[in-house]
């Protein structure tokens, strides 16, 4: 058999860095519709719960790549 090549494995993919704040605003919305239709208070708290993690993961990791660039900006300039 033949390796695959890996170089690519360790590239930054700017939607899967996104996944993780989208998807848990994703369940959150459906575990909030499910409690809606079902008349459960405590899985549309839950879902609602969810949903402002999920924005709050977001704005983190926003926060978290934008001071990278500015650190890689840094170095690069410090560098010069």
């Amino acid at each position: 058999m033949e390796q695959q090549d890996n170089t690519h494995a360790d590239d930054k993919h700017p939607i899967k860095d996104k996944i993780g704040g989208l998807g848990q605003k994703i369940i959150g919305e459906i575990e909030a519709i499910g409690g809606i239709l079902t008349g459960d208070p405590i899985t549309h708290a839950e879902g609602e719960f969810n949903v402002e993690v999920g924005t709050v993961r977001e704005e983190i990791e926003d926060d978290i790549e934008e001071a990278e660039e500015k650190r890689g900006r840094w170095r690069e300039d410090e560098q010069a």
